[in-house]
């Protein structure tokens, strides 16, 4: 299963204009300028928060795995909304913050400016004054760091999009070791320190990274996704095996043209010989359900306009099977609304062999997630 949910609030935190809040921006910033006498003009970072009260709850319930390395993995992601100028390479990283804020209701450039919400130097808004780090210095938020506190990832000036591993951070949240305050999303280091290890602080042209935030009107929003394998396997069908694997059809029973956003659907898959053998049985052998390779029948789910894949195939997608035949579920309630998407298939048999099979199937199936 994949599961996704959005940010409750996000906003990026500016340096140069250090009491100006941006709750309302469309774009996320992580950047750095440096400029031609090698000073470091602006430095920004970016907060998410989410709730997981649903997510918890599904965990205490049961529904999802506890957050370790065979259970649940989360992954924070985050869109590239065309950054400039980027290294060749670099590393993001993430930590939890350690004091509340409020995201404020502003904008960079507003004309007057915005100083309620939070800000570099203010977690709630100059009105309140609650410095992040008091006496006043350089801030950009608080959090918490060292063992269990880190994620990061690395990118480049090709692959842009975010798609960190915070199962640690998750889990520290979950046990109750800090409070959830949500991520900090930032370069290594702090401002005003030189030392080579320092992104932040260092000369180090590494341009300006930008990301869609919960505001935009694109279908990127950012998510944290929950990733685990709920798949079962109890069955008194026959497999499809040998011969019958190689020219298969695949077909979808019960699909719907569309679903309410909030829906948890189970969709079920039908695999069968192309060309069955003749049989003098009361039954078509045609009609006879049988079950595709166990454990290695994969869904996958894409955008239907732009292509983006939502769920790959891998151990969060695999297929299960019951007395009915093959079926895998879905949580709709973190997919965009009055969008469609496509299902595709794919089975591998005999892994690892001269007779090794892997097939994929791109049979338009798709459906709508409505409002």
């Amino acid at each position: 299963m994949h599961y996704f949910i959005f940010p409750d609030k996000d906003t990026t935190l500016y340096e140069a204009s250090s009491s100006i809040n941006a709750g309302m921006d469309e774009i996320l910033e992580i950047r750095k300028d440096v400029n031609d006498a090698a000073t470091i003009k602006r430095v920004s970072r970016a907060l998410l928060k989410f709730d997981l009260n649903h997510i918890s709850q599904s965990v205490s319930d049961g529904k999802i795995p506890k957050p370790n390395l065979t259970g649940s993995r989360y992954f924070l992601n985050l869109f590239d909304a065309h950054p400039t100028s980027l290294a060749m390479s670099q590393s993001l990283y993430a930590y939890p913050v350690s004091q509340s804020w409020n995201v404020g209701d502003g904008k960079l450039h507003d004309d007057p400016v915005t100083t309620e919400g939070t800000s570099w130097i203010y977690k709630d808004g100059k009105t309140d004054g609650t410095l992040w780090y008091s006496p006043m210095s350089s801030s950009g938020a608080t959090w918490h760091s060292g063992s269990g506190y880190e994620a990061s990832q690395s990118l480049n000036n090709e692959t842009r999009d975010i798609r960190m591993d915070v199962t640690d951070i998750v889990n520290t949240w979950f046990a109750g070791t800090v409070p959830n305050e949500g991520f900090i999303v930032k370069r290594r280091g702090s401002v005003g320190n030189t030392d080579s290890g320092s992104d932040e602080g260092s000369s180090d042209r590494l341009g300006n990274l930008a990301f869609f935030s919960r505001d935009t009107h694109t279908k990127y929003p950012p998510t944290l996704e929950v990733v685990w394998d709920d798949s079962t396997w109890t069955t008194s069908l026959s497999e499809l095996t040998g011969s019958a694997l190689e020219d298969v059809v695949i077909y979808m029973k019960g699909l719907r043209p569309k679903y309410n956003e909030k829906s948890k659907v189970r969709f079920r898959l039908v695999g069968r010989e192309r060309f069955p053998t003749k049989t003098y049985s009361t039954t078509p052998s045609n009609l006879t359900v049988k079950y595709l390779p166990s454990g290695s029948t994969f869904y996958s789910i894409r955008d239907a306009e732009t292509d983006d894949v939502i769920v790959p195939f891998g151990s969060g997608s695999k297929v299960s099977c019951d007395g009915s035949g093959n079926y895998f579920n879905v949580w709709l309630d973190g997919y965009q609304p009055e969008r469609y998407y496509r299902l595709l298939f794919r089975f591998i048999s005999g892994s690892g062999t001269v007779h090794e099979i892997d097939q994929i199937f791109d049979e338009g199936h798709s459906f709508k997630v409505s409002r």
